[in-house]
């Protein structure tokens, strides 16, 4: 923990991927008098226990955008910030059972090619030459991007916050912010656990609590709390590697290869919203059987551990992105549903150019803190 000031330009809460982001984008054009307050340890929440898949293959233009500048960021990451990410550029493979979702997927697919995304569509003998462990008698096709894969989300977050650091940036750890202090219509600081803090921005980039911190502003954001459950094999030979991230989407499972084992995942639609991260062995019985539905092999794979993390999920699973209006000087970037790590480098730039110099070349509307007060927009299609 260092010496502790209290004041500066900018009071960043979140000490997660997006907040080390932001940072370090501020800090790159010159606005060093950054402080970052995290309530625990720098990335171990949500960053440190996401399953760090990254992804251009979404529904919705902006969040194709969004992502295919962070995958340019992460494929220099190493030579730019110095740090090994375990960048693995190994490929999604989206997966459909019924005519309802490959139709979805074939939309998706034609839209990413817009945007020059180099998406293959395959059929369920395609998918079964590729990879031969895969289960495809129930399948109407999928579709793969080999841009796409996974990456280790701790690394990503040490190497924008060293950097940030380097430029100046102070990083306050388990520094839980309490309240904000508004006057006259503007933020002028923040309350926390340590004491006062004064700063002429802040931005919420909390994550999971994002919610719970527009609420000391007077927001009310509909961003709630999910916990998903991940579980790491044993080594495991019988899949050969390297292994892409594979998604069922009817229900919503996962698998990739992770070291020498394999990791996996599954959402649960009936788990109500809470910030519960213990794992559940229970629902592991759930995540093997539809594991060996779709990769029979899987049923010899021994499971050495497991894990809890949380999602900030939103009503149309789409971030809120940008100033919050009637404050001035306070900015959000909350509630990505499970797309923040992948998205952090790009949306780091966002708030550094909304910060300091009051707009961005990013069309923000999608990711507007008001739009579910109004007719629904286009919604991103929930994966896990």
């Amino acid at each position: 923990m260092s010496e502790w000031q209290n004041r500066a330009q900018v009071a960043i809460i979140g000490g997660g991927i997006m907040g080390a982001s932001t940072a370090y984008h501020l800090a790159s054009r010159g606005c060093r008098d950054v402080v970052v307050l995290e309530k625990d340890l720098l990335a171990q929440a949500s960053t440190g226990l996401s399953a760090g898949g990254f992804r251009q293959q979404f529904s919705h233009p902006a969040n194709i955008r969004l992502s295919q500048e962070a995958v340019r960021v992460f494929e220099r990451f190493e030579e730019d910030f110095g740090v090994d990410m375990d960048f693995r550029q190994v490929g999604y493979l989206f997966l459909a059972q019924s005519e309802e979702v490959w139709q979805e997927f074939l939309d998706n697919a034609e839209l990413q090619r817009q945007y020059n995304v180099p998406v293959e569509v395959l059929g369920p003998a395609e998918i079964k030459y590729r990879w031969p462990y895969l289960e495809v008698d129930d399948l109407r096709g999928g579709t793969f991007c080999a841009e796409d894969g996974y990456a280790d989300p701790y690394m990503a977050a040490m190497g924008f916050a060293n950097a940030a650091r380097q430029l100046g940036v102070s990083i306050e750890e388990q520094t839980r912010v309490t309240a904000i202090q508004i006057e006259a219509g503007r933020v002028c600081g923040v309350e926390t656990t340590r004491g006062s803090f004064a700063a002429e921005s802040v931005v919420d980039v909390a994550g999971p609590w994002g919610g719970k911190v527009a609420q000391m502003a007077g927001f009310d954001l509909p961003v709630m709390p999910y916990r998903r459950q991940v579980f790491a094999t044993q080594a495991f030979e019988a899949i050969p590697k390297p292994v892409p991230m594979i998604l069922d989407i009817e229900p919503a499972f996962y698998f990739r290869g992770e070291g020498p084992g394999i990791l996996m995942g599954m959402s649960d639609p009936d788990e109500p919203s809470s910030f519960n991260t213990n794992v559940d062995y229970s629902f592991l019985e759930r995540v093997i059987d539809k594991a060996i539905v779709r990769a029979p092999i899987l049923e010899e794979a021994e499971i050495l551990r497991g894990w809890g993390g949380l999602y900030a999920v939103t009503p149309d699973d789409n971030p809120i992105i940008g100033a919050l209006p009637g404050v001035e000087g306070l900015y959000c970037a909350i509630g990505f549903s499970g797309h923040g790590f992948q998205q952090a480098p790009t949306v780091g730039r966002i708030l550094s150019e909304l910060i300091l110099d009051g707009e961005t070349d990013f069309d923000l509307s999608p990711f507007v803190h008001d739009r579910f007060d109004k007719v629904a927009g286009k919604s991103e299609t929930r994966v896990v």
